[in-house]
């Protein structure tokens, strides 16, 4: 077993072993998906995540046991490069990965867990959220300091930020699962819309993040909404026919 582990936890080294060591049969359920899963675990008096993930076939074992990193070496790493930039993300730990010979088998990242109000997701699913529009511009924001930054966060999807209040009328954002990243010296107005075009297709939503994001870009609205649509459309499009095709195989029941 390989493991790395944060400078500000080597202290707590055997017990962060010991957890990683017992993922199996202890710690607490929290999300049970189908190729990965995530517990949580007590470490000194602080909950902690750990994510762990499978690799799903014989070819991609090969693949992240030669030439590409882990998901969970990219985690850990990304996420610390996160934090140099100013960008919220929970307090990375640390990532351990069993290899065999031939082959990743699979590897582990581990990071505090962080306690939000509320996901993108559910601003989404919720209109009448108390200060939706509020937040909805706060995030817009935070994405533009992500793009000014050169971060391109290729999940960057409803589920995968958090959102707590912090004071009145104000909100703090960390980003999660963060093994897909890209960093730039700059990014383009393209650039920047296709990174938001996967966060949702509600047209009331697309037009307040194109006005918020266009005040800060220093370009017109709709510089900022008509690509913003055409992207947002053609990714949603995409995934209903990926759902339908599944349906097809049966690989999808409804």
């Amino acid at each position: 077993m390989n493991k790395v582990i944060h400078t500000d936890f080597q202290n707590q080294s055997s017990e962060i072993t010991a957890i990683i060591e017992n993922f199996a049969t202890q710690g607490t359920l929290f999300i049970d998906g189908k190729r990965n899963k995530i517990k949580l675990f007590e470490l000194g008096g602080t909950t902690v995540n750990v994510k762990s993930f499978k690799v799903p076939n014989v070819v991609n074992k090969l693949v992240y046991r030669f030439f590409r990193k882990s998901k969970a070496q990219r985690s850990y790493e990304f996420a610390n490069i996160l934090l140099e930039k100013g960008i919220g993300t929970p307090q990375p730990i640390a990532y351990f990965e069993h290899k065999a010979a031939l082959s990743l088998q699979d590897s582990y990242y581990m990071s505090e867990q962080l306690e939000a109000d509320l996901t993108f997701r559910q601003l989404i699913e919720i209109p009448d959220y108390p200060e939706h529009e509020i937040i909805l511009r706060q995030f817009t924001q935070f994405t533009f300091k992500l793009h000014e930054k050169g971060i391109a966060f290729l999940d960057h999807t409803p589920g995968n930020t958090l959102i707590k209040k912090v004071g009145h009328e104000q909100y703090e954002f960390f980003l999660v699962d963060l093994n897909r990243m890209q960093f730039h010296s700059q990014m383009s107005l393209e650039q920047r819309v296709i990174n938001m075009a996967k966060l949702t297709p509600e047209e009331h939503l697309i037009t307040v993040m194109s006005d918020e994001y266009a005040k800060l870009y220093g370009c017109t609205y709709e510089a900022v909404l008509k690509p913003m649509i055409k992207h947002t459309q053609y990714f949603a499009n995409r995934f209903h026919r990926k759902r339908a095709i599944k349906r097809k195989l049966g690989l999808r029941k409804n």
